[in-house]
Order: structure tokens, then sequence, then C-alpha cells
């Protein structure tokens, strides 16, 4: 998955009002919960054909750290 593509599905996941980056943390978005965290493990699951680790999910500090989860 590109990393524009990645950025776009977050988007979506997210359904942020501002716009985010790979330095964007995830402490500061209020939408980043328990709904978005299972939503990005599903997309991870179908995009991706992975099983992320919800641990490693719930450490990450940054979307590009949640990128890095799918390499």
């Amino acid at each position: 998955m590109t990393k524009e593509t990645f950025l776009e599905k977050m988007a979506d996941i997210l359904d942020a009002e501002e716009e985010i980056s790979f330095d964007t943390e995830l402490s500061g978005l209020e939408e980043w919960d328990s709904l978005s965290i299972g939503s990005y493990i599903a997309m991870a699951n179908a995009s991706c054909g992975m099983k992320v680790d919800v641990k490693k999910v719930r450490e990450a500090v940054t979307i590009g750290d949640l990128y890095d989860l799918l390499q």
C-alpha cells in the first residue's frame, strides 16, 4: 500500500476534521479510540492480508508508526 493510499484510508477511519500526516500524534486525535483501532486492524487485514498485534497498535505514537506496522 502506498503512503498516500494509507493516509487516505486513515483519514476515512479517523473522520478527522484536520489534515493528518505521518507525523500526526495519535494522542492528539480525539478520533483515535477503540472503534478506530478496530477499523485500522480490519483495514490491515483486508488491504494487506496482515494480522496486526493489538498491543503494537496501542503502543503506536504517530500515524507513521501505524504505517510501519504494515511493512
